[in-house]
């Protein structure tokens, strides 16, 4: 099979999923921004692990509750999350839980699902596996409001995350652990002098 004929039917199969998804939202907060993330699990887009780092009772109660009769998607739950790094996502989940909206029991999933794709090397939309950085904006406005709020300079999402662990901490200069392997290090700290 070609480069291209693969990637159309990775389209195809994306697009069929979503629609189907959608088919069966719930109507919920947050059905549109899971959808898009399952979609790119499924595809093998973004960076997020099995069940988009949530243990497996979690991962099946947000399908059950967003999805319901959607049938098997052939995803499954287990975080694959590296251990070692569990007090940083700890601090991660913690700063966003302390800013949610209060809206919807989902928030609590939607905190660890971005804790989990920051611990990889992309900007952030794009190692959750959503289809563009509005989407991400969408998804921290209407989950984690009080936090987005101080998001005035329209930061790179990541950077916000971590720059907010480290003033808590007292830490002057702090980048996002994996952001020295982005492409994009140099636009984002400001070093293409």
């Amino acid at each position: 099979m070609s480069c291209i004929a693969a990637t159309l039917e990775t389209l195809e199969t994306g697009a069929g999923l979503y629609g189907r998804l959608m088919a069966h939202a719930a109507g919920l907060a947050n059905d549109d921004l899971f959808a898009k993330m399952l979609v790119s699990q499924a595809t093998g887009v973004g960076a997020l692990p099995p069940g988009l780092g949530l243990d497996p009772a979690a991962f099946s109660e947000l399908l059950s509750r967003h999805f319901p009769d959607s049938g098997p998607l052939g995803l499954t739950g287990g975080d694959g999350l590296d251990a070692a790094r569990a007090p940083e996502r700890d601090d991660l989940v913690g700063l966003m839980l302390e800013g949610r909206a209060g809206v919807d029991a989902s928030e609590t999933w939607m905190a660890a699902i971005v804790a989990a794709a920051c611990m990889a090397g992309d900007h952030l939309w794009q190692d959750l596996g959503l289809w563009s950085r509005q989407d991400l904006s969408r998804l921290m406005t209407a989950n984690f409001p009080h936090l987005a709020a101080k998001n005035d300079r329209d930061m790179k999402w990541k950077k916000f995350l971590y720059r907010q662990i480290c003033d808590r901490e007292g830490i002057p200069v702090c980048p996002a652990p994996s952001c020295q392997a982005c492409a994009d290090y140099a636009k984002c700290f400001n070093t293409d002098h």
